[in-house]
C-alpha cells in the first residue's frame, strides 16, 4: 500500500525547499507556530503537508 505521508518531516521539508537541515527545522516551527495561534495542536519537528502546500507556491499536496 503506498501512501502519501500526512506530516513532513525536516528531511522532506529540506528535499523540497533544498536548503539545509537546519533551515528546514527553522520553516517548522515558524509554521507550527503559526498553525499553534489558529487553536491547532503541533507536533515538535513535523508539519502537515496541506498546511506546507498552503504556505508554499508550487508545492502539491498528494
Amino acid at each position: 500500500m503506498n501512501r502519501t505521508k500526512y506530516l513532513l518531516t525536516a528531511d522532506d521539508v529540506k528535499d523540497y525547499l533544498e536548503c539545509s537541515r537546519d533551515h528546514a527545522y527553522k520553516v517548522i516551527k515558524k509554521l507550527n507556530l503559526e498553525l499553534a495561534s489558529m487553536g491547532y495542536e503541533v507536533e515538535a519537528g513535523k508539519v502537515p503537508r496541506k498546511f506546507f502546500a498552503e504556505k508554499f507556491y508550487g508545492f502539491e499536496a498528494s
